[in-house]
């Protein structure tokens, strides 16, 4: 299969169905143990047992987690046929100084899929569902790995004044370049229609990695990622592909920022600034685009830094 930089490196990636085998952990960095630091009295306590909003006029069932405890809410978000078990390496230390949120959208992970509007809009309703599930005094920061950047994006458009900020993670690149168009993307979904499994795999191990990633991590993600539902993964994809960037971080007055790797060259801040001039970006050197599984030792410092930037603290 022949692999470039596709749209979709440069915005995020999806997750994977509740039939599918357990997703793949970090190869390395702290253990995945969440915090169990209780919240207020009259609120169950964050110890990260899984609880349900519901999204659409489907009453499609989230699955979200809540853990520790502290102010403003951190609510992460996983990209393209992943879930919200990629993020296993942030919630111990953002768990420690804020309350941690993590969402499995819709058709991925272990939320419903009992819905046929698998759109960047229809994931960012469903973080705004769980976020109405939290308590409405508190400020939001939103954080999107890859398709996960522009899924925040379009929450922050729906929760507005709550949202102290977006933190995207691999995303938002190609922000102010020109889509592709309809037969491009056409082309592109061709392969996926024939072989989601095979094509899925090939297009993960070959464009998403450095060339001396860790074999092993590179196979568990790629086989995790094919076993998604391609009901739910192509029309994503679609989806992402024609997502207006411009047009919506445009709109939105909070600060957006990127942690991206480097793994296709440096992100164009000033391109993307003449469109989103609240847009920044910070590159983390030697990473791939799952930086936040592969040197959770770099990414999370980095992390925390923009969080309190954000936060003010």
């Amino acid at each position: 299969m022949k692999t470039s930089k596709p749209f979709l490196i440069a915005l995020t990636l999806l997750a994977a169905g509740c039939t599918k085998a357990p997703p793949p952990a970090a190869p390395a960095g702290p253990a995945a143990t969440p915090a169990a630091a209780a919240a207020a009295p009259a609120l169950p306590r964050n110890d990260g047992r899984p609880r349900i909003a519901f999204s659409g006029a489907e009453r499609v069932h989230i699955q979200y987690r809540v853990y520790g405890q502290g102010q403003p809410t951190v609510v992460l978000i996983h990209g393209w046929s992943c879930d919200s078990n990629y993020w296993a390496a942030q919630i111990k230390p953002l768990a420690a100084r804020y309350t941690v949120v993590t969402v499995d959208l819709a058709g991925h992970g272990a939320s419903g899929a009992n819905r046929s509007d698998f759109s960047i809009a229809s994931f960012g309703a469903d973080v705004a569902a769980v976020a109405a599930e939290l308590p409405a005094t508190g400020r939001l920061i939103l954080v999107g790995h890859s398709m996960g950047g522009p899924v925040a994006a379009e929450a922050a458009t729906l929760l507005g004044d709550r949202v102290l900020g977006v933190i995207g993670v691999d995303t938002f690149s190609n922000v102010g370049r020109k889509p592709p168009t309809a037969a491009e993307t056409a082309k592109q979904l061709a392969p996926l229609q024939k072989d989601f499994i095979g094509t899925t795999r090939a297009m993960i191990a070959a464009g998403f990695f450095r060339k001396d990633a860790d074999p092993m991590f590179v196979r568990r993600v790629a086989d995790d990622m094919s076993q998604q539902q391609p009901e739910v993964a192509i029309p994503a994809m679609r989806s992402l592909n024609g997502w207006d960037g411009v047009k919506v971080l445009g709109a939105l007055t909070q600060p957006i920022i990127a942690i991206n790797s480097d793994l296709h060259g440096p992100t164009d801040e000033a391109r993307i600034r003449k469109s989103v001039p609240t847009f920044h970006v910070v590159t983390i050197a030697n990473t791939g685009h799952f930086l936040m599984m592969e040197r959770p030792e770099a990414f999370n410092p980095e992390l925390l830094k923009q969080l309190a930037a954000l936060s003010g603290g």
